[in-house]
């Protein structure tokens, strides 16, 4: 196994801090999704950006491995829940759109991107995820 990249982010104030990376370039405001402060995000949507961009870069990924080229845009749903006292989880929606493939063709290369995506193979067994096409 061959490490392509890798990051580090530092939060400080938990959810009501600040995130930002150790080169510079991403620096965002962090508020719990409670309180909807002005110009903050909250971890669900930062999870919810990177799940949809790696799903929908190993589906370009696996579009490109089958020789077929689609427009196709993927919407994560992340919602935080409470189970009791300390006791959170999250469970995801993916909605994903593949132009202009029909419905048997949208679904394999979904269900293969999902093979791939390292998002879901770090939630597999761990988080429910669904996923549809729109």
């Amino acid at each position: 196994m061959s490490k392509i990249y890798e990051t580090t982010v530092t939060n400080t104030g938990g959810r009501t801090g600040e995130v930002i990376s150790s080169d510079g370039k991403f620096s965002l405001k962090i508020s719990s999704p409670t309180l909807n402060l002005e110009g903050t995000t909250n971890p669900e949507q930062l999870f919810a950006a990177g799940y949809s961009s790696c799903f929908n870069g190993a589906l370009q990924a696996v579009m490109a491995k089958n020789k077929v080229s689609f427009k196709s845009n993927v919407t994560a749903k992340v919602a935080l829940h409470n189970n009791g006292e300390l006791n959170f989880n999250i469970s995801v929606d993916l909605q994903v759109e593949i132009i202009g493939a029909d419905k048997e063709i949208a679904e394999k290369l979904m269900h293969e991107a999902d093979l791939v995506c390292p998002y879901s193979k770090a939630l597999k067994n761990n988080v429910e995820v669904t996923l549809s096409l729109k």
